[in-house]
């Protein structure tokens, strides 16, 4: 897969995906909000919508192709182990920081494969997959940034991914906006102090 990495001086390492159209350029500057010193590895999505990068096909807006989204959801993660025997980092130390269809691909790993990712910023995502049994995810947090008018991602979607996530045990924070589907500066602000409270990030 098509990627960035960027050795920093801290952990966990950010693995940043984006939205759809999105390139392995567009959520660098996150990752500096959030957490400075962190190691970083940005992917781009392998699947190609009207010549636009994404991480899974989609049958229709919000219609999600389920068989495919299971095929790239085994590739990310799969991707994510070799990366991290070609770098040297903690296979187990990841935080994801994804965005409308990469905050998607994100929560499917989190729905599929136990122990994926240490932690997750999802913004403006959606619930990946339904009717699954999700693995244990206790000690888990996972941030969550949702728009109350959102198009695309409507409350209760917000709603019915945060209820999924709990019941399996993760720690759930929803921090919620009026701007749409768009992601904005204060949401961001807001993953970074909710990054802070859970990990040590040099001043």
């Amino acid at each position: 897969m098509k990627h960035i990495y960027k050795q920093g001086k801290s952990a966990p390492v950010l693995v940043l995906l984006h939205g759809t159209g999105g390139t392995e350029h567009d959520l660098l500057q996150l990752a500096e909000i959030i957490s400075p010193d962190s190691s970083v590895l940005s992917i781009r999505g392998n699947v190609l919508e009207n010549g636009m990068p994404r991480y899974f096909r989609r049958l229709a807006e919000g219609v999600f192709d389920i068989e495919d989204l299971r095929f790239r959801t085994k590739e990310l993660n799969d991707f994510l182990e070799q990366a991290s025997k070609e770098y040297g980092f903690d296979r187990h130390n990841l935080v994801s920081v994804g965005y409308s269809n990469g905050a998607n691909i994100a929560g499917s790993i989190l729905f599929h494969y136990e122990g994926s990712l240490k932690a997750a910023i999802l913004h403006h995502p959606m619930v990946p997959i339904r009717d699954v049994t999700l693995p244990d995810l206790s000690g888990v947090p996972i941030f969550i940034a949702a728009g109350e008018n959102d198009p695309i991602c409507v409350p209760q979607e917000t709603e019915d991914l945060r209820a999924l996530l709990s019941e399996a045990g993760a720690d759930v924070t929803v921090h919620w906006e009026r701007f749409g589907h768009r992601l904005t500066a204060t949401e961001v602000d807001a993953a970074a102090a909710w990054f802070r409270s859970r990990f040590e990030v040099q001043p």
